[in-house]
């Protein structure tokens, strides 16, 4: 996270040392860990508090595109609608008739 080596974090503790003293030095590390502790925890739960929300809205959205889409699919699934003309199509046609001569 902050991208520190072994080297800075023992120059930072050195100085620590100097300036605190060894009698409070650890009294100090522990409250500063407690404090790095509480600020993780609440960093992770802010990350899985925004992963739930963005999983929400994706999953809002999928649903949405569903609706949209499941009267399309009844259409496509309907079977197309005949008339009785194309219901026998094996039928013989009729013969065709004669026009009467017209008439002068």
């Amino acid at each position: 996270m902050f991208d520190i080596g072994f080297t800075e974090l023992l120059l930072i503790g050195v100085v620590a040392l100097v300036v605190l003293g060894p009698e409070r030095l650890p009294k100090v590390a522990r409250v500063a860990g407690m404090w790095v502790g509480k600020a993780r925890r609440t960093l992770t739960s802010v990350k899985q508090e925004i992963d739930r929300e963005l999983k929400a809205e994706e999953l809002k959205s999928i649903l949405e595109r569903q609706a949209q889409i499941d009267p399309l699919e009844s259409i496509l699934e309907e079977p197309p609608k005949t008339t009785s003309s194309q219901s026998t199509p094996n039928a013989k046609p009729s013969p065709a008739k004669p026009e009467p001569p017209p008439h002068d």
